[in-house]
């Protein structure tokens, strides 16, 4: 059934104006309309892997609050800095660490509040 009707739209994807034939018609092109959709896709696909991640770190962070002695990728994960800067402060002194070996630094969680006193 055809419809003798026109009407001026704006495309919600491109925002060019349009005639369209009946009033649901949103897109001005097939074209447009698949871009808008994958665009949607990919954003609901990278959401959901946001929420995914800070449920991953909210667990991390849950697990590292319960212990008392920590290395240097739980203790910058905790700071919210680089492990990098973490052993540039373990060489300044201003955390005191104790190497147990090789890749073996372990921190006391009491120091690092006694660092923000």
């Amino acid at each position: 059934m055809s419809s003798n009707i026109r009407i001026q739209r704006i495309c919600e994807y491109c925002n060019n104006e349009f005639t369209a034939r009946t009033t649901l018609t949103k897109y001005c092109s097939h074209k447009c309309n698949s871009r808008h959709y994958k665009a949607k896709a990919k954003e609901t696909k990278i959401d959901i892997s946001n929420m995914e991640t800070k449920g991953k770190v909210n667990i991390a962070l849950e697990k590292i609050k319960k212990k008392e002695f920590l290395n240097v990728e739980e203790v910058a994960l905790l700071l919210n800095c680089s492990k990098r800067t973490v052993y540039s402060h373990i060489r300044n002194g201003s955390i005191h660490a104790v190497n147990l070996g090789h890749r073996l630094t372990r921190i006391k969680k009491s120091t690092l509040d006694g660092l923000f006193e």
